[in-house]
């Protein structure tokens, strides 16, 4: 096969995505453990007005290993609560 074709496992099914978490509560993803100071700050950085919670990434990893995300692949989901905005 050719390095840079289009074809592979994609065909079959196969699908490859990114999910690309924000802050988590109660996770030490960005170093120690967060005050709450800092989850306040977190917090008011988002659109729906809290921080994540781990079932909330969970949740985007369930739905893209599903079979609803069939027809979705190579994108990156951001989970972040609106503190980033996608395009």
């Amino acid at each position: 096969m050719e390095p840079h074709t289009r074809a592979g496992v994609g065909p079959r099914g196969a699908t490859a995505n990114v999910v690309v978490p924000g802050f988590v509560a109660g996770t030490e993803f960005f170093g120690v453990p967060a005050d709450e100071e800092e989850r306040a700050g977190r917090r008011a950085q988002t659109l729906v007005g809290r921080v994540g919670e781990p079932a909330d990434i969970a949740a985007a990893v369930v739905f893209l290993a599903s079979p609803e995300a069939r027809y979705i692949t190579g994108e990156f989901l951001n989970s972040n609560g609106g503190a980033v905005l996608g395009r």
